[in-house]
């Protein structure tokens, strides 16, 4: 991670911690509370993954992306999911352009996909034939229109929002979708001395300005530096048991999970707790990954990719409680 001429592998780690408190802080300029959200979303940032925030209307969702997406100085664009959006309203299209001198030729009109950062909002409000049209981009990070394969520049991130599927007008994500998310994350509303603090930023004159505090080369370094983080064969292993929990047939399973779930987590789940939690453990200052680093990446990395049956919907039973049951009932490997 480092040669004889550069920095040690000390001061990439220290520089990485002084960064990622830089984002961190500069989008808490806008971000009232939220901290475990922030510091999911930059996760995924860096790990080079998406996120899915789902919470109910008005908790800031938005706003936490532009943040972001102004902290980073990167590119933006929000697509707006409605019932009415259609594929190409994402991706693009193909046009006839007529030159000057008369000369017609087919050109492929870049839609708000091609961007760094894409605010997916309410993305759940659109119909799954127009959900599918982001699954190339959110895996392979290109997109193919006709016989043309476009790469996307990199880092590419969308970050989605949705409501509860409580709510009206709601349809919920494919489990090939929802597999694309490193993370789900839950935003909870806010607690009172929050919504103070939110109150008095939103009703006032100022309006904080937000500092350009880490390029699109320097986030690019951050995440090649992560992923050379160390995770040592018995932290794999507590990682795949956790992800083996989840699966009802697996002798590994809990009675919980035997009795509410239908299919388990993807190895897709495990990869992203051990990718997540070489972050958090920079966040940390460490440069090794710890079991508490798995355990604090299990639920958001697999809430969306356990599948209940009929019995845990019927009771009422979410993911979470299973994922908690499974972490408390899985033993730590030595």
């Amino acid at each position: 991670m480092a040669d004889s001429k550069g920095p040690s592998i000390e001061e990439q780690r220290d520089a990485f911690q002084r960064d990622c408190a830089k984002i961190r802080d500069e989008v808490g300029k806008m971000i009232v509370g939220q901290r475990d959200i922030i510091d999911g979303v930059i996760i995924c940032l860096l790990s080079g993954g998406n996120a899915l925030l789902e919470g109910v209307p008005g908790l800031g969702k938005t706003m936490l992306v532009r943040s972001l997406a102004s902290t980073l100085g990167l590119d933006f664009s929000r697509i707006q999911f409605t019932p009415d959006l259609m594929p190409s309203d994402i991706l693009g299209t193909t046009v006839l352009i007529e030159s000057d001198d008369g000369d017609k030729e087919f050109k492929f009109e870049r839609g708000p996909i091609f961007s760094n950062i894409v605010l997916a909002d309410e993305i759940n409000r659109a119909t799954p034939k127009t959900q599918s049209a982001m699954l190339e981009a959110m895996q392979e990070k290109s997109v193919t229109v006709g016989k043309e394969t476009y790469q996307l520049d990199m880092p590419f991130f969308v970050l989605a929002t949705q409501n509860p599927l409580e709510m009206e007008g709601t349809y919920p994500l494919p489990e090939a979708q929802l597999d694309r998310f490193l993370y789900k994350l839950h935003v909870r509303f806010p607690k009172l001395d929050e919504l103070h603090t939110i109150m008095e930023r939103t009703t006032s004159s100022e309006t904080p300005v937000l500092e350009r505090v880490v390029n699109q080369k320097r986030l690019l370094e951050m995440s090649a530096f992560a992923r050379g983080i160390p995770a040592a064969r018995h932290v794999q292993d507590y990682a795949l048991s956790i992800l083996y929990g989840t699966h009802p047939e697996h002798e590994l399973a809990p009675d919980i999970t035997r009795r509410y779930v239908r299919f388990g987590s993807s190895p897709r789940g495990a990869q992203t707790m051990l990718l997540t939690s070489k972050i958090r453990a920079l966040f940390d200052g460490r440069l090794n990954v710890s079991n508490d680093d798995i355990r604090a990446s299990a639920i958001p990395a697999l809430r969306h990719r356990v599948i209940l049956n009929f019995e845990g919907e019927a009771e009422g039973v979410s993911a979470d409680d299973i994922l908690a049951e499974i972490i408390k009932k899985t033993p730590e490997k030595a």
